[in-house]
């Protein structure tokens, strides 16, 4: 497996990592590259991010191999049996822990810019760092971090050779690893851009994910075909762009998957808006689930509607037959929205809408969806626009299958930053 850059990885690594959301971990990057893989970690899982500074202990005459290791707070952990094989004296000890405490203290203060660091105490915490090459670095950062509290201790890395990962496991609770090619001989060979992680991008990152100010939920009316629809806006301080999300049929704004995704688009800065398409006695009629023209008439006048709330950029999140509604809705000469995002949508309904869509559209579909998919990949050759479709293995159509939901919400969320425009679209 080839990484673009550290971006990259970080971003692979985090949907791999979903499963520990729920554990509500600490992440911690070893800098100084496995940082900026780390900050993507904590984005994705919604976690707090810090550093985890260590420094191997080295025989004297022999530094590659080490009998130890030291960590922030005093930490201190000694292999006894590498002490009495090296013939190390206490003087020996003392002298190398002195020299690489000096440094340790350097480092940190330079990282953590007054800042504390995180309590680890009772904490299921993830270690990051952008690849392992011998396992020593990963393995004593393990032990550290134990030593600092941690209850459960995973290690996380993007490329690694088998070996080290075996010595890794010996320390670690769990070991996740994206690639272990048998061909391995440096970290920098699985990356096209492995440029070095300067001091000030480490410093960069970690003020960048100091938690935000919670973001603001207000119960809201929107008016849309001179009716008022019940909604929930919730906008992250400088919300960055609004997502509106069009339901499925026989769903509404309460839907479990679609308020997971827009929980995991607040915590990266984005808003959203869920509000119900149709009213209860309109819902009464099944005719009106499918009915796409009025659902997409609906859906652009409440982005009109917001647009008198917040001057952010907006995009659309569809689901199901919600999926086709957006897409006719984006598909309008004066529509504002500068992506779309379907989750097992139908965007066959959208129908000749299809080939006017400029947003830029993602189609994700659950690989045992097969109907839903073929659907999507007809769908997908008469759109104009720039477009991909990204098919969730294992997932089937309401993407129930552990860590499915959570990779949708991934990828929702890297559509819409990375086509969020620089300036308002209005």
């Amino acid at each position: 497996m080839l990484f673009t850059d550290r971006d990259d990885a970080g971003r692979r690594l985090g949907t791999a990592l979903g499963m520990y959301a729920a554990d509500g971990p600490v992440v911690l990057g070893l800098p100084r590259g496995g940082v900026p893989v780390a900050f993507h970690v904590a984005h994705a899982l919604g976690a707090p991010l810090d550093v985890i500074v260590v420094r191997k202990l080295g025989v004297p005459y022999q530094p590659e191999l080490a009998f130890g290791a030291i960590g922030e707070g005093g930490v201190r952990v000694i292999s006894d049996d590498i002490v009495r094989r090296g013939g190390l004296s206490p003087q020996d000890i003392a002298s190398v822990e002195q020299a690489e405490q000096s440094e340790l203290t350097r480092r940190a203060a330079r990282y953590r810019a007054g800042r504390p660091q995180q309590d680890l105490h009772g904490r299921t915490v993830i270690v990051v760092d952008d690849g392992i090459a011998t396992g020593a670095t990963a393995a004593a950062a393990c032990q550290v971090v134990r030593a600092q509290g941690a209850t459960r201790v995973v290690m996380a890395a993007p490329v690694a050779p088998p070996d080290a990962l075996t010595r890794v496991a010996a320390v670690a609770d769990e070991v996740v690893c994206l690639s272990t090619p048998p061909g391995f001989s440096s970290v920098g060979q699985w990356y096209r851009d492995f440029s070095q992680t300067p001091d000030e991008e480490v410093v960069s990152l970690l003020m960048r994910a100091v938690r935000q100010p919670p973001a603001t939920a207000e119960d809201v009316s929107v008016s849309a075909a001179g009716l008022h629809l019940p909604g929930d806006l919730t906008l992250p301080p400088a919300a960055r762009a609004v997502v509106v999300f069009a339901h499925g049929s026989g769903s509404s704004r309460h839907s479990p998957r679609n308020r997971q995704v827009a929980t995991t688009l607040n915590r990266a800065g984005l808003g959203t808006l869920l509000f119900d398409l149709l009213t209860p006695a309109e819902e009464a009629d099944r005719a009106n689930v499918f009915d796409i023209g009025t659902l997409a008439a609906r859906l652009a006048e409440a982005t009109a509607w917001l647009a008198t709330r917040t001057s952010a950029p907006v995009a659309y999140f569809g689901a199901s037959t919600g999926a086709a509604a957006a897409l006719a809705a984006a598909a309008s000469p004066d529509s504002p929205v500068y992506a779309v995002v379907s989750r097992g949508g139908r965007p066959d309904l959208a129908g000749h809408h299809l080939a006017a869509v400029r947003a830029p559209t993602l189609l994700v579909v659950g690989s045992e969806d097969s109907l839903v998919l073929t659907l999507n990949r007809e769908a997908q050759a008469r759109l104009r626009c720039e477009n991909r479709l990204e098919i969730v293995e294992g997932a089937t159509h309401l993407f129930e299958e552990p860590g499915a939901l959570h990779e949708v919400s991934v990828l929702a969320e890297q559509w819409f930053t990375t086509h969020r425009p620089a300036s308002p679209m209005r």
